[in-house]
């Protein structure tokens, strides 16, 4: 009897363990706003958009959060808002679907952030890490706007994100004595920051593109090299 009781409370524990861990998994789908966060390094941390977690979230096209805030960072968490109906097109065919290119940066020109001493190192899932000399520049890669400037997102030491038009986000981690302020407008190579250390303690220039939240390869921006 005293076994068979045993093992209803084993049996009746893991379900209460089961339970727990699906609450950990919605709690997941949301973040509350910390000091020096920006709904732009929200979304980078996140990998989303940050105009779909501007929509997710109803924030204004401002887009300014307050501290404490608690942001939803995902599609299926968000409370869907009722839409106007459209007749859908027809779609394509799956051939031409597939052959269609990705649009690139119309009318913008980029520039190496720095210059590498060595061959720029591809990081698995993500931008390009280029070595240098501690203390050298790093240049904005293209005309934009800094959305952020800070050390509130972990493993990218100091971090400066540029906006480029609608949907192109340009990160520039491990630098050191920034020269810009969130929301300056930048030009085309100008001087943003200086090369600081990155892991292990080496100077180094982790540069990184995305677009609409996503990792795109930076070196298809850049100009070729010889």
């Amino acid at each position: 009897m005293r076994c068979t009781r045993s093992i209803y409370a084993l049996g009746l524990y893991c379900l209460l363990l089961a339970g727990c861990a699906d609450t950990g998994g919605v709690e997941r789908d949301v973040y509350v706003v910390r000091p020096q966060d920006t709904l732009y390094s929200i979304a980078w941390r996140y990998g989303v958009d940050f105009r779909d977690l501007a929509r997710w979230n109803n924030i204004g096209p401002d887009f300014r959060i307050a501290v404490g805030q608690t942001l939803i960072l995902s599609a299926a968490a968000a409370v869907p808002t009722p839409r106007r109906t459209r007749p859908v097109p027809a779609p394509a065919s799956a051939a031409a679907t597939l052959a269609r290119p990705v649009p690139g940066p119309s009318g913008l020109s980029w520039v190496w952030p720095t210059d590498p001493v060595a061959v720029p190192q591809a990081v698995p899932g993500g931008g390009i890490l280029l070595s240098g000399r501690l203390g050298q520049d790093i240049r904005a890669a293209s005309p934009g706007r800094v959305v952020y400037n800070g050390t509130g997102i972990r493993g990218y030491g100091n971090l400066i994100i540029i906006k480029h038009g609608e949907n192109l986000l340009s990160a520039y981690a491990h630098t050191r004595e920034s020269l810009v302020q969130e929301g300056q407008e930048v030009t085309l190579g100008q001087v943003i920051g200086h090369m600081g250390e990155g892991a292990p303690q080496k100077p180094v220039l982790y540069f990184e593109i995305r677009r609409s939240g996503k990792p795109v390869d930076p070196l298809a921006f850049l100009p070729k090299t010889k």
